[in-house]
């Protein structure tokens, strides 16, 4: 049966926080620093301390006079984020927070150390309102779209973590920037937006990330994916596709009954075209579900025809939640479908999992409360 899904870009905000400093840019913080009757040159003062000096309390900012740091702090620094647990694995390399935001929504995002980079995973939504049925977030529904501070100040505080050496592994530098946590980036597509280019933007307007190291995953919400291509970032974007066939993905994807396959991958041929990045195929491999040979054969087979040398797949061994009636494909099958799809002349390369013994697949975390 067919799932009838809204293409939502923006939901409404209901239960959004107030605003940030991250939410505003150049010129609408320096409106914002006005209305507080601070002089102008305030605003970009503000801007290095959050963006430059990973600094969201402006008690602690002191270039700022005394008495104007309580006011400020009101009015460009609600609180946004706390902490409601970290947990570590993979030898102190992995590390989930679970935060809660100002109106009691649980989020997640994942930190991860490896030795030539370190990745922070976010989350865009609480929630997810995909209802893929092997994601712990999709199964969860969606609670409410992020603001786009509530999105990078996960990034900041990261940042801040590392710098500080809170993290396993000694102080270090956040390099790379994954949409892959809680929800479906691209159906809270401006808010998104805006936090790519706080991201990436240099200091004072931004984190100075290269967006060359900000990866945007989207299940295959083909217009979305169009409309991003005609904003010219080059991050690069992921597809969730887990299946080469509609017939399977409209129970998998349930959003391919709105957009197919072949719509999916004409849009990120778009991408690739206008970006000059390759796209990544997210492909979880699911035991005795998608994991056929065959279907790794039409699926090199669609790729190469749709975005030839454009296109790396990145397999994923699932990270089964508890109690679910899915679970990871066995290595000999894993290697056989890695195979077949490089024989069809298409890249592909099993991720590097992390984190299984900390409820890291999305959204476990905050479904345990």
């Amino acid at each position: 049966m067919a799932i009838s899904l809204p293409l939502v870009f923006d939901a409404p905000r209901r239960g959004m926080p107030p605003r940030h400093l991250a939410d505003l840019d150049s010129d609408e913080r320096k409106a914002a620093v006005q209305e507080l009757g601070l002089p102008k040159f305030r605003a970009d003062q503000l801007a290095r301390q959050y963006y430059g000096r990973l600094q969201s309390d402006p008690a602690l900012m002191t270039d700022l006079p005394a008495d104007v740091r309580e006011k400020v702090g009101q009015t460009l620094f609600p609180p946004l984020l706390s902490v409601v647990r970290n947990i570590a694995c993979d030898e102190g390399d992995t590390r989930k927070t679970l935060w809660k935001a100002h109106d009691g929504t649980l989020l997640e995002s994942v930190l991860m150390r490896y030795p030539d980079r370190n990745t922070l995973c976010i989350s865009s939504q609480a929630g997810c309102g995909m209802a893929c049925p092997f994601c712990a977030t999709g199964q969860a529904g969606l609670t409410r779209n992020l603001s786009t501070a509530e999105i990078v100040d996960q990034v900041r505080a990261a940042a801040a973590s590392l710098r500080d050496g809170e993290v396993h592994g000694g102080p270090g530098r956040l390099s790379n920037i994954v949409f892959m946590g809680m929800g479906e980036p691209l159906a809270n597509f401006g808010r998104v937006l805006k936090a790519v280019r706080r991201i990436t933007s240099p200091s004072p307007d931004g984190l100075g990330i290269s967006q060359r190291s900000v990866t945007v995953s989207t299940v295959g919400l083909a217009p979305a994916i169009r409309k991003l291509a005609d904003e010219d970032l080059s991050v690069r974007l992921a597809v969730s596709l887990h299946t080469p066939d509609d017939e399977l993905r409209d129970t998998l994807v349930p959003v391919n009954n709105r957009w197919s396959v072949a719509e999916v991958l004409d849009a990120a041929r778009y991408y690739a075209d206008k970006s000059g990045r390759r796209v990544s195929i997210e492909y979880a491999l699911i035991r005795d579900v998608n994991d056929q040979g065959w279907r790794a054969d039409m699926l090199g087979k669609k790729l190469r025809k749709a975005l030839g040398p454009l296109v790396h797949v990145n397999l994923i061994p699932l990270n089964p939640t508890p109690g679910s009636e899915w679970d990871a494909s066995p290595k000999p099958v894993q290697d056989e479908f890695v195979r077949r799809v490089q024989a069809q002349g298409v890249t592909c390369t099993v991720r590097d999992t992390r984190g299984q013994e900390i409820a890291a697949a999305c959204g476990q975390l905050a479904a345990e409360g």
